[in-house]
């Protein structure tokens, strides 16, 4: 039974407060996961691991007793039966009875079945399940699920709900109006179920959302490109633009450079969570110059170009 590193195991270091712990836990337990990593032996044994590390260090007691024993862990015992001998004898203790060196090496025992604790566990913390030796007395909350949805800029445009299927099971959930990539929701209780009356899990889900084809989203901003005539461009008119929601008319300056840009007011995305209110559309003018030109219109540049 040799000693477990289970901060080495989480990949971070012994100062570690406890969302770092949590923060690495989540993040190997779902790459780790039997559920996308199907008949993988080594990500199952890995899974294990990153539990067990999980289930001491994001517990203050166990964490304690594991800082304070680490690698000596097989004469805790010893050490503390000493100590009080120390203190009643005035100073003095009777190491004789600890035997053997305190080291050990960086190799894994763990149990076979899912959710179980290697030997290096019990042996620090106890025989925490009855005749199996395996199990804990208490319940332990089941795994968390993560998951992708994959939607499009027009899809998060306005809240609406959508039902979705997870490990067997279809959800009703409700996607929010801007909603932003990369965003995660969590439904509570969706995960993996507990184990010996403990919760369930919870369930993650990540938004990826798509490119729009004609808008670019920055922010709660939109942004547009609009092709401009030449003629109007130059004499002024109106034009009619595309927004997100429909067409909209817009008085063009006569003399408009190309590149100049044109900001709607409350016409850009709808703002996370606030009613009502949303960003503005940047459009952006493309002067087109004209091709093909006739002889009477390539005349009457000449003279426009002399003037």
């Amino acid at each position: 039974m040799a000693f477990i590193d289970y901060y080495s195991i989480l990949g971070i270091p012994k100062t570690a407060n406890a969302d770092e712990i949590k923060k690495a836990y989540r993040k190997l337990a779902r790459k780790h996961h039997p559920d996308i990593n199907p008949n993988d032996e080594e990500a199952k044994r890995k899974f294990q691991q990153v539990n067990e590390a999980n289930e001491v260090l994001s517990d203050p007691d166990k964490r304690k007793k594991y800082d304070e024993y680490g690698e000596n862990w097989k004469h805790a015992e010893e050490y503390e039966k000493a100590r009080q001998q120390q203190s009643q004898n005035g100073g003095f203790a009777d190491y004789a009875n600890f035997g053997g060196g305190f080291g050990g090496s960086t190799s894994y025992s763990f149990g076979g079945d899912e959710g179980g604790f290697s030997d290096f566990f019990e042996s620090l913390f106890g025989n925490m399940g009855g005749s199996s030796g395996r199990r804990s007395a208490r319940g332990f909350r089941g795994q968390d699920y993560s998951s992708e949805l994959h939607l499009s800029l027009r899809d998060v445009y306005q809240t609406h709900k959508r039902t979705i299927s997870i490990n067997g099971k279809n959800l009703r959930i409700t996607i929010p109006a801007g909603a932003s990539d990369g965003q995660v929701i969590k439904l509570a209780g969706q995960g993996g179920p507990g184990s010996n009356g403990g919760p369930d899990g919870d369930l993650y889900i990540t938004f990826v959302i798509s490119e729009d084809p004609d808008f670019k989203r920055v922010g709660n901003d939109l942004y547009t490109t609009v092709g401009l005539n030449l003629y109007t461009a130059v004499l002024g008119g109106e034009e009619m633009v595309n927004t997100f929601t429909g067409k909209v008319k817009l008085k063009v300056a006569a003399g408009t450079q190309n590149g100049t840009k044109v900001r709607l007011k409350g016409k850009g995305f709808p703002i996370y969570k606030k009613d009502g209110q949303f960003g503005d559309l940047i459009i952006t003018y493309s002067v087109q110059i004209p091709a093909n030109l006739t002889d009477g219109q390539r005349e009457l540049f000449e003279q426009l170009a002399k003037s």
